[in-house]
């Protein structure tokens, strides 16, 4: 096969400064108890966008098995993670906000708020008729709560994974070329100019913005496409003011959602026509690199705004840890999706966390 294929959004990163926190916030609050891998490898390839040398650093890939993407909980174990030195405003370049499913938005709504967890926005209604509130986790990451119909199992649970995010980009248009040329989002839900009411509570909300929401028209398939489900971008522009890069002076890894990331299949063909259309790779591991308990082929590129964009080749991934359970990618057909009780085996990773509690862990 000589053509890329896109699965769909893998996870997103969140650097955080407690691993094992963050983990159970995000498994207790939002569904996401399966560990795929816990990797404490030393980070050596993204050393130019870490000062310029490589870092002990942990990562857990956290996933919600009733369908979407995962986080990416990212934590540097030899320094301490650098906060953002004045708020996120909407429309800063970067990833503003992480996009989650729900299948029942008023019971989303009052559960997380019996939690304590804190609730920016009462629930609104967006652009595209879709209800919606806004969350902020406790490294101040803030999550839009969303209606969405693309689920991949049911457990009985009001919130599923991540299905999308919202990037602050300094022109659209320009953005565009890589989030509909390459990546395929090419359906064009909503393309307003304006202030919005949905966006009131949220730094910088009450400003005018250019919004455009990004589908795909072609459905994504193969390897773990029924997991990942369906996805949606969000291109938001400021108007009114000059927008400030979120890790500008800081370090990838450092607290805040620090890359975008695609599970796709043939790295090599992605690698050539990024490329040519202008995206070139910046980092690219090995065709074979283990993380932790998975391995694969994996890069990153930078968007118009020098947003990472990280996109992997998985290659192998656990499913039962405690029998050395894997399953080898390489030798599937990348356009078959795999079966539903392979996928579903992953659930064995499931952690179980003590139940959440108001105001705590």
């Amino acid at each position: 096969m000589n053509e890329k294929l896109i699965y769909g959004i893998q996870q997103i990163g969140v650097g955080v400064e407690n691993a094992d926190e963050a983990f159970e916030w995000y498994g207790t609050r939002l569904g996401a108890d399966v560990s795929v891998f816990d990797d404490k490898k030393e980070a050596t390839h993204m050393a130019q966008y870490m000062g310029g040398k490589s870092h002990r650093k942990r990562a857990i890939l956290a996933m919600n098995m009733q369908g979407g993407s995962g986080y990416e909980i990212w934590q540097y174990l030899d320094r301490i993670p650098k906060k953002l030195d004045d708020p996120m405003a909407l429309g800063d370049t970067g990833i503003n906000i992480t996009i989650v499913k729900s299948n029942d938005i008023q019971k989303s709504f009052d559960r997380l708020k019996e939690l304590g967890v804190q609730v920016l926005s009462g629930i609104s209604t967006e652009l595209d008729g879709k209800k919606c509130f806004h969350i902020m986790d406790p490294y101040e990451n803030i999550l839009r709560v969303k209606e969405f119909d693309s689920w991949y199992a049911d457990r009985g649970e009001d919130i599923g994974g991540i299905f999308g995010c919202v990037l602050g980009v300094s022109n659209i248009d320009e953005s565009r070329r890589l989030y509909t040329d390459i990546l395929g989002y090419d359906e064009v839900i909503y393309d307003h100019t304006g202030t919005f009411d949905d966006l009131d509570g949220l730094p910088n909300g009450n400003s005018r913005f250019r919004r455009i929401l990004l589908g795909h028209n072609e459905k994504r398939t193969g390897g773990f496409s029924n997991l990942l489900g369906e996805s949606q971008l969000e291109l938001i522009q400021s108007l009114d003011s000059e927008p400030k890069k979120l890790f500008e002076n800081r370090f990838w890894g450092d607290i805040g959602f620090i890359h975008l990331c695609f599970d796709i299949r043939n790295m090599k063909a992605l690698v050539e026509e990024c490329k040519k259309k202008g995206f070139p790779f910046k980092v690219l591991s090995e065709e074979s690199f283990d993380m932790g308990d998975a391995n694969g082929h994996w890069g990153y590129l930078e968007d118009s705004d020098g947003t990472l964009i990280e996109f992997v080749e998985t290659h192998k991934v656990p499913l039962v840890k405690k029998i050395n359970w894997n399953i080898n990618l390489r030798n599937r057909d990348p356009r078959k999706p795999l079966p539903n009780w392979l996928v579903k085996a992953l659930s064995l990773n499931r952690v179980k966390f003590k139940p959440a509690q108001r105001n705590g862990v």
